[in-house]
């Protein structure tokens, strides 16, 4: 093999690792920021998540009144329709001062 040829191999394999590595430590600290940046958010999130099924479960329990009224065949429709619909209305206007 020609030794000028072998030099110039040996250059490229050493350039190429050289930047291998350097590409490697910097994709590395972005993985390293984007993780950190991933945790100190966690909190917001998992407060979000908090408030989302607490209004899940408000709309489950409000959909929960509305089927009995409607499938229940023992209700006095006008009276008691009226006062239920009174009670999701309070419930609602004592959750938006809270």
């Amino acid at each position: 093999m020609d030794p000028d040829l072998l030099g110039i191999f040996i250059f490229v394999i050493v350039i190429t690792a050289v930047v291998g590595a350097a590409v490697n430590g910097v994709v590395q600290k972005v993985l390293d920021y984007k993780r950190s940046v991933k945790g100190s958010q966690a909190p917001e999130a998992s407060d979000t998540v908090f408030e989302m099924r607490e209004r899940t479960q408000l709309i489950e329990d409000r959909l929960a009144v509305l089927e009995r009224i409607a499938t229940d065949p023992e209700t006095r429709r006008g009276a008691l329709l009226a006062e239920e619909i009174e009670a999701l209305v309070d419930g609602r206007k004592e959750e938006e001062r809270h």
